[in-house]
């Protein structure tokens, strides 16, 4: 039998001036992973966010997706990176306004590419935020404690997830942040959770 690895996206794009552009762009990367051995379990509701940092843009759609895949992390991070190159991603400015990102937040328990490295992004000022990028990838993601647009969908197809290092659940996370920047993720009206049978 396969060995499936169990992984957590979020994806989010604000550069489409019409939501639903937004959301059907986000269910072709959905379709996208499933032919290139990534096989979506659950996509979220969709929600619409204020742009993180505040200022840089229009409000963002975003939602998270559950997937098996028998892939490593390294592979996952790639074609993550190919599926923003084809629907026209460009990284000119860091947290600038964007078609489509897509975050690996985690790939079954595992802290790449090891805890001090990990606890080394995590702990970055929000200044140094601006301007670092890793060149590895650091997995768990290291702002998922730190933001409710990813918490919020990651609680509908996941609530069971609890983060490797902090050993909390997405729901403790979420109830730790400002109870008006968790208001601020509004679900879109008419979308709904969707789940896809386990591969085999």
């Amino acid at each position: 039998m396969k060995k499936y690895n169990q992984v957590i996206f979020s994806i989010g794009g604000n550069q489409e001036q019409e939501v639903s552009k937004n959301i059907e762009l986000q269910l072709k990367v959905a379709n996208l992973f499933s032919r290139s051995h990534v096989f979506p379990t659950a996509v979220s509701k969709f929600y619409l966010t204020p742009a993180f940092p505040a200022g840089i843009g229009a409000d963002f759609v975003n939602c998270a997706i559950s997937a098996m895949t028998p892939l490593d992390p390294s592979d996952v991070l790639q074609l993550c990176h190919q599926i923003e190159a084809e629907f026209g991603r460009k990284r000119i400015v860091r947290w600038g306004e964007r078609v489509i990102d897509i975050d690996l937040i985690s790939f079954n328990d595992r802290v790449l590419p090891d805890m001090v490295a990990y606890c080394n992004w995590r702990d970055l000022s929000l200044e140094e935020q601006r301007v670092k990028a890793p060149e590895h990838l650091i997995l768990p993601h290291p702002r998922v404690q730190d933001r409710a647009f990813v918490l919020v969908p990651l609680l509908d197809i996941a609530p069971e997830w609890v983060h490797p290092v902090l050993k909390r659940s997405a729901r403790e996370l979420l109830n730790d942040l400002p109870p008006e920047e968790v208001d601020s993720v509004r679900a879109i009206e008419g979308s709904r959770v969707v789940n896809y049978p386990e591969p085999v």
